[in-house]
């Protein structure tokens, strides 16, 4: 059974959550941009309609323009045509023209265009109109305003008129646009920053739930494992248990030796030991015979193990054997209230860089070769050992390989009935 990979679907749906925030990051300042380019564009034509407004209607309601209108057309030209220059000049425009009541140019910043017709129709002025509109002329295609003069009686005596070009406004606006350029790409910059910082974090997330995903698999493959050779388990106890109780002892033991050949202890080995640290040690040293390996342990145990003591010192002793190891070596001594135990083997060792990861789920030097993944039994060692509030460390074994040195407390049925004691 292997794990399964991650479906094209959700690899499409995290490159979106990734790219996400960089087409947030676009559209707003892509938004913001035009925007403010809006805004300015209308900023600058409304001060620029503003300024010719306020041009003509200054200038028509000066006595010297009124009185020079109703003069001839020479007098009033030599008598007006300096002022427009300078008014012209100061305010900024690009013509002031100021027309008799038929609309023929008294002024014009062009000499030639003077003493004829205005090229635009003065009809809405000359009704008494003030108005402003975008007006192709003599000069180019202008945004202008028109007001009336008037005489002292409110009739109209000409029309002044004020213009400035669209091409300067155009000018205007792409300096405007120059200027917001910097604060664009200085939030476009700024964004992206952002987007970076939290597309990182996005991808940590997403390699945690993939890590998290592995483990969950990696535990459920385990899981099926367990499960079936829990009931192959359980078929060969009923097995077991129905020999035994009809009293074929002797057919029970071969049953067993049929399944896992067993070697006995040795004279010397095993003397003073509990029944049941008896039969794991005989178990580990045929388990390990069949690596190649030689086993022997040394146990001073007063009071009885529990399944966690088994389950670590059987996970040690075996992970050395498949580790490759000869020797495995395994010592065990109970102290007031807790159980020390050292596991020594003359194997090839633990690198020092690598002693913080062997505890770790799934971490492994030796290859998987049952499919269901490897790196389980330590793992299962350390919670076993942590929940019994002790430690377990890594060092160096005189044997020359790896040392794995544990203390966890005795169970508290243990202590209690070594207290009544």
């Amino acid at each position: 059974m292997g794990i399964a990979p991650v479906r094209p679907r959700g690899r499409i749906a995290r490159l979106g959550m990734l790219l996400l925030p960089s087409i947030i990051v676009l559209l707003c300042v892509g938004i913001t941009a035009a925007i403010a380019v809006s805004v300015q564009e209308h900023s600058i034509r409304a001060a620029t309609t503003e300024r010719v407004v306020d041009v003509a209607t200054h200038l028509a309601e000066l006595d010297q323009v009124r009185d020079a209108v109703l003069r001839d057309r020479e007098t009033a030209t030599a008598e007006l045509q300096p002022l427009t220059d300078v008014v012209q000049r100061a305010a900024g425009v690009d013509y002031v023209v100021i027309t008799d009541d038929a609309g023929i140019r008294i002024t014009h910043p062009t000499p030639a265009e003077r003493g004829k017709p205005v090229s635009t129709d003065p009809s809405r002025a000359l009704a008494g109109e003030t108005y402003v509109d975008t007006e192709a002329g003599t000069r180019g295609l202008t945004l202008r305003a028109k007001t009336p003069v008037l005489d002292d009686d409110g009739n109209v005596i000409g029309i002044l008129s004020v213009g400035i070009l669209e091409s300067r406004i155009s000018e205007d606006f792409g300096e405007a646009v120059a200027d917001l350029l910097p604060w664009i790409i200085g939030a476009l910059l700024v964004g992206t920053l952002a987007n970076t910082l939290v597309s990182a974090a996005v991808r940590r997330r997403f390699r945690g739930a993939d890590e998290m995903t592995r483990e969950m698999e990696h535990q459920r493959s385990t899981t099926a494992l367990l499960r079936e050779q829990t009931h192959e388990f359980r078929t060969r106890l009923h097995v077991l248990h129905g020999l035994i109780s009809h009293g074929d002892s002797g057919e029970a033991l071969r049953y067993i030796e049929d399944i896992a050949p067993v070697q006995t202890a040795t004279a010397d080995d095993g003397v003073d030991m509990h029944p049941l640290i008896r039969a794991v040690t005989e178990a580990l040293r045929s388990e390990l015979a069949d690596l190649g390996t030689t086993f022997s342990a040394d146990v001073d145990l007063r009071t009885p193990p529990d399944d966690d003591l088994m389950l670590v010192i059987t996970n040690l002793c075996r992970n050395a054997g498949e580790a490759g190891a000869s020797r495995v070596r395994l010592h065990l001594v109970e102290t007031e209230h807790s159980v020390h135990g050292t596991v020594d083997d003359d194997g090839t060792g633990i690198d020092a860089a690598q002693r913080s990861q062997v505890f770790s789920l799934g971490f492994s030097s030796k290859p998987d070769r049952s499919g269901v993944g490897r790196g389980i039994g330590l793992n299962l060692v350390r919670r076993l050992v942590t929940d019994r509030g002790g430690t377990v460390e890594i060092g160096e074994s005189s044997l020359g390989g790896a040392r794995f040195s544990f203390e966890m407390r005795m169970p508290a049925w243990s202590a209690s009935a070594e207290e009544q004691r």
